[in-house]
């Protein structure tokens, strides 16, 4: 799998394109950043063609630029979790206003769910439903490659705050039964910072021991 990853918008939220080949056209993104203008450019300079973009969880830092990539890839389709879709149309519910700009888009296009499989462009992710961040947060997990994006549920080091209608009780639930049980080696790729691994979080990440 090539994996490009992209730092946007002003919470620098990992962005992530993922191809099956270097020279794959076809790519599946995960997350959009608040600003995506960036990886639309990307994108665009590198003739990629966005089949797909999985949204981890429905804050606004990781939701906001599907409304550009719609824009200029209208045949993109969007995925997220069936308890945090009502986020991508209702301010209120993802948050927008704390974050200076009111944001709402059309309705996601397939509502995922826990053990979900997503495969597309030769990628097969499977969905882990993690809440905790927020009620449908996931992660997308390829056992082939030995990965897993984490959304903002484990960081390296850290795991994800929970004082925006988080709950930290169900979040180390998650960690603990859907993460810390995949293979030591398995690379950690966070909404946010350095990737990691499940071995080192395991054995050092303070919140978890």
């Amino acid at each position: 799998m090539k994996i490009d990853h992209l730092i946007l918008g002003a919470y620098e939220t990992n962005c992530f394109v993922l191809r099956s080949t270097e020279t794959a056209e076809d790519c599946l993104i995960i997350d959009t950043g608040l600003q995506a203008g960036r990886l639309v450019e990307f994108l665009k300079q590198n003739n990629l063609n966005p089949v797909a973009v999985v949204l981890t969880h429905g804050h606004p830092d990781h939701i906001a630029g599907v409304a550009a990539l719609r824009q200029s890839f209208p045949n993109i389709r969007v995925y997220i979790h069936k308890l945090d879709a009502d986020m991508l149309t209702e301010t209120p519910l993802n948050l927008g206003l704390q974050t200076g700009r009111s944001f709402g888009t059309e309705p996601t296009d397939l509502i995922l769910e826990d053990k979900d499989l997503i495969e597309h462009t030769g990628i097969k992710l499977q969905v882990l439903h993690t809440p905790g961040h927020t009620s449908g947060g996931i992660c997308l997990y390829s056992e082939d490659e030995g990965i897993v994006f984490t959304d903002d549920t484990l960081f390296a080091d850290s795991v994800g705050r929970t004082d925006l209608g988080g709950n930290m009780a169900r979040l180390i639930k998650s960690i603990r039964e859907k993460l810390f049980t995949l293979p030591d080696s398995t690379k950690v790729y966070p909404g946010h910072g350095p990737a990691t691994t499940i071995a080192h979080e395991r054995a050092h990440n303070q919140f978890l021991q």
